[in-house]
């Protein structure tokens, strides 16, 4: 079975679903789980592995480096900076602080983590540059609205932009009506963080309590949380559109996370789940957790 692939502007290939890793590097897992549910994530094929300087305060970064010794070529490596190191002066540092907790060269993609005060030409001038040096081989965002994304486009470097990495998932679905259709227009797909509301948010209970999402995944032999996945990274008109990185240092939900992409939601189950919960009318604000 060929599993949904979301394609880069660049023309690079990459699994529908891949690993997050917010909260790893924090102690509340054992380090070497973490390190091992990673390295088990590539032999299976998540080669997304995504992390941020801000997750742990560097902790994160320094968990997916272990996890990557010997095994960097596996791995399609995303870090995000904080706003506070955006602007002329700060981004090189911060890359550089990440490449050495990371213990790799160079990023394969390296977003800024929101929009902060510093100046977004400046930021994405020294994003463009650090690509030229090749200590990143592609950059792009992270919470960004429709707005940000159109000044973004203004930037010298801006329409090179890989991807916006936002929350999405069924309960919220406001990007749906204006973010996603322009992205989809500038070739940038989105990457989907929390696609399984985790971390006990406010649409967790209902989510995984909802009976018609029970009804669905009994029919697929599947849980809850693999119907949500299998939502998120769907194919609309054909294409897939959606990168999910879910977070998980179990390798059962891990395991699980990649049984989902071999589920195909029916048009029937997706009307029903549409009707239960809605696709946005109108323009709402970014939901950021």
């Amino acid at each position: 079975m060929t599993r949904p692939t979301v394609y880069l502007h660049d023309g690079t290939a990459l699994p529908a679903v891949g690993q997050g890793t917010w909260h790893m590097g924090e102690g509340r897992s054992p380090r070497k789980d973490e390190i091992a549910v990673l390295q088990r994530g590539l032999e299976l094929g998540l080669k997304v592995i995504d992390t941020a300087e801000m997750y742990g305060n560097g902790g994160s970064e320094e968990v997916v480096g272990e996890a990557l010794k010997g095994r960097r070529d596996q791995a399609f490596l995303v870090s995000k900076m904080l706003p506070g190191n955006a602007g002329y002066n700060n981004v090189r540092d911060a890359c550089e602080r990440s490449l050495r907790r990371l213990q790799t060269e160079t990023l394969d993609l390296y977003l800024l983590h929101w929009r902060g005060a510093a100046s977004l030409e400046e930021t994405i001038d020294s994003l463009g540059r650090l690509r030229e040096e090749g200590k990143i081989q592609r950059f792009g965002v992270s919470n960004f609205d429709v707005s940000d994304i159109a000044d973004l486009q203004k930037t010298a470097f801006g329409p090179e932009c890989t991807t916006n990495q936002v929350l999405y998932h069924m309960a919220s679905r406001g990007i749906e009506y204006a973010l996603m259709p322009e992205m989809a227009r500038l070739g940038m797909p989105v990457m989907a963080y929390s696609p399984l509301s985790q971390g006990g948010g406010r649409h967790f209970q209902r989510l995984s309590n909802h009976p018609l999402l029970s009804e669905i995944a009994k029919h697929h032999h599947a849980s809850v949380p693999q119907i949500l996945l299998a939502w998120a990274i769907r194919a609309v008109n054909g294409e897939h559109r959606v990168l999910a990185i879910p977070k998980t240092s179990n390798e059962a939900h891990l395991e699980a996370n990649v049984a989902a992409m071999d589920i195909t939601l029916s048009p029937r189950e997706l009307e029903s789940i549409d009707s239960a919960f809605p696709p946005p009318s109108a323009k709402q604000p970014l939901d950021i957790i």
